[in-house]
C-alpha cells in the first residue's frame, strides 16, 4: 500500500500538541502559580486528543487491511 504524501492525522497530532504546549506556557506566563489547574486540564485534553488520533489511525489502518484482503480474495 502506498502511503499518502500528506498525512492529515500526523499534521493534526503535531498541531494539537504544539498548541497545547503553547497554551501551557502562556498560562504560566499570564497567571503564574494560579495556572496549575488550567495547565493540568490542558495536558489532559492533549492526552485525550492524542488517544483519539491514535484510535482513528488504528481504525483506518484496519479498514484498509480488510479492504486489501477482500480485494485479494476477489482476485
Amino acid at each position: 500500500m502506498a502511503r499518502p504524501a500528506f498525512d492529515t492525522l500526523r499534521a493534526l497530532a503535531i498541531a494539537s500538541q504544539a498548541l497545547g504546549f503553547i497554551l501551557i506556557i502562556t498560562l504560566e506566563t499570564v497567571m503564574g502559580d494560579a495556572a496549575r489547574p488550567w495547565q493540568g486540564w490542558t495536558l489532559a485534553a492533549m492526552v485525550v486528543v492524542a488517544l483519539w488520533i491514535a484510535l482513528v489511525r488504528l481504525y483506518r489502518r484496519n479498514k484498509a487491511r480488510k479492504a486489501w484482503a477482500r480485494q485479494r480474495a476477489d482476485d
